[in-house]
């Protein structure tokens, strides 16, 4: 509905002219919403790795060795997986490299300690540190309860897109994971 206003001197041509972005800022808000909808879960699972021009959605890749590479863009936030976290117990210390350290592909970059044992973690893919989880440093228990969400261990500027196809997919990842249990 377009509302006249006599004190608005905007005229409906301008209004007319300003429609056709209204309708695309409409239909790009109306994709978030569908995309952050927990009530459509096939809608957003289809649309995961979905990409817009240059943009690409998040998506998220895994390794055998349980990490977790969160992809958003060229930054991947990475971490290791609940599967991983509940196979070392109570998370006692997290070791993380400085931002600016570069790594490749499977080369470890920090380490993961619990009451049970010590892990090395592994970089799914090569890039530079952009920044580490302070907060482990302090409360590296965060990992056993939050393991890929706020227990992220370290964002990484990809270097080679290309890597990505390496690793498993969420579908491939529950499959590796059954396998290894049994």
């Amino acid at each position: 509905d377009v509302l006249i206003n006599d004190d608005n001197p905007t005229t409906a041509f301008e209004t007319m002219a300003s429609a056709p972005a209204l309708l695309a800022n409409a239909a790009r808000r109306s994709m978030a919403q569908v995309m952050r909808s927990s009530s459509r879960p096939a809608i957003a699972a289809t649309h995961s790795k979905m990409t817009f021009g240059s943009a690409r959605l998040m998506s998220t890749y895994y390794t055998p060795a349980h990490e977790y590479c969160k992809v958003e863009g060229n930054v991947a936030t990475v971490g290791i997986t609940d599967f991983a976290q509940a196979a070392l117990g109570d998370i006692v210390f997290v070791d993380l490299p400085e931002p600016g350290d570069e790594f490749d592909a499977k080369d470890s970059f920090g380490s993961v300690e619990s009451v049970k044992a010590a892990s090395d973690v592994y970089a799914p893919v090569g890039g530079k540190v952009l920044e580490a989880n302070e907060a482990l440093t302090d409360e590296p228990g965060l990992v056993n309860s939050s393991a890929e969400e706020d227990a992220w261990f370290i964002k990484l500027e990809v270097a080679d897109e290309g890597e990505l196809g390496e690793l498993m997919d969420e579908a491939q990842y529950k499959e590796h994971c059954e396998k290894e249990a049994h």
